[in-house]
């Protein structure tokens, strides 16, 4: 038995979810794709799909290997190219993970400045909240915010920290008047982020003062999106990270509030396997990345807004 063919044959047959159509993805005969699942199941001692005439569906012992096997391809497939006449060419599927507020408001627009200049990459890109193993579910490089938690073990290059910013659409504040102090956020509606320790109290700090500010929730979201769009719509007054704002604070469609104070902070994490063997992809992307993020412990999004706000100040670097 070929067993990396048959590992091959077993992962595109997940990835289209046919026999049919892997064995024409492959180039193979469906007898060829239908022998080679057979034998690994019989070489591991275990079935690695579950078939009906209709569906197919990996097993427990299917998924634990699958994502192995990924790595195991992505590995090899790096390895060839690194020793190959196309190793300084980037090609292939990268595979990244992003948060999905970062991604929506800013990995989405970098994409295609790095698309355009690669354009033999193809992106893979999966946005989620929820914990990601990068090695275990086969992903090249993920981007993380600070509260998220990563494997120790990887190569952590930190691209920017973002500023939680206290903001209200100019309609908002003209109907209810402008927070002056910490204080008079207890009058007003407060569009919250559904964690515990800020349905009714908000921690802002200014100079060496720190106080839980009581405040009214007027709706509470696990979604920063639905917050931002009710800000907009002049609902109330949200906290946003700096980079899912900046564009409505240098159009003027939000605006900070009590500033001077702080609400707090969170770094911009890029995070990768450390290889021996980095595939071209990969490292074209951690240099793009790096490129546009030259300031690591500065905000870029809350910088390029005061910039708009105070003419002839120093403006970020273009990204």
């Amino acid at each position: 038995m070929d067993r990396l063919q048959s590992m091959r044959v077993f992962a595109k047959v997940v990835e289209m979810g046919s026999f049919a159509k892997a064995a024409e993805a492959l180039d193979l005969s469906a007898t060829v794709v239908t022998r080679n699942l057979a034998d690994l199941e019989t070489h591991l001692g275990t079935r690695l799909l579950n078939r009906t005439t209709r569906k197919l569906s990996l097993t427990e012992s299917g998924q634990v290997y699958l994502a192995r096997v990924r790595q195991i391809l992505s590995d090899i497939d790096d390895a060839d190219a690194e020793v190959s006449s196309q190793s300084r060419k980037a090609s292939g599927v990268l595979r990244i993970y992003c948060q999905p507020g970062f991604g929506q408001s800013q990995l989405g627009r970098l994409l295609p400045l790095y698309a355009r200049d690669m354009p033999d990459v193809v992106l893979d890109v999966t946005l989620s909240d929820h914990g990601v193993d990068l090695v275990q579910e086969g992903f090249d490089i993920g981007i993380f915010l600070g509260v998220q938690k990563f494997d120790s073990s990887l190569v952590a290059r930190q691209l920017a920290t973002s500023n939680l910013i206290l903001c209200a659409s100019p309609d908002y504040v003209a109907r209810r008047g402008e927070p002056l102090a910490p204080s008079d956020l207890s009058g007003h509606d407060c569009l919250n982020f559904a964690f515990e320790q800020l349905r009714h109290h908000w921690p802002i700090q200014w100079g060496d003062q720190h106080v839980n500010v009581p405040i009214h929730s007027r709706m509470i979201s696990n979604n920063g999106a639905v917050l931002r769009e009710a800000a907009l719509a002049g609902m109330g007054v949200a906290i946003r990270s700096s980079f899912t704002i900046e564009d409505d604070l240098t159009s003027g469609r939000l605006v900070q509030l009590l500033k001077g104070h702080h609400l707090g902070q969170t770094s911009v994490m890029m995070v990768y396997p450390s290889r021996r063997l980095m595939s071209w992809k990969m490292r074209t992307f951690i240099d793009f990345m790096a490129a546009r993020f030259p300031n690591p412990k500065g905000d870029p999004w809350l910088a390029e807004a005061e910039a708009v706000a105070a003419p002839g100040a120093a403006c970020w670097p273009e990204r």
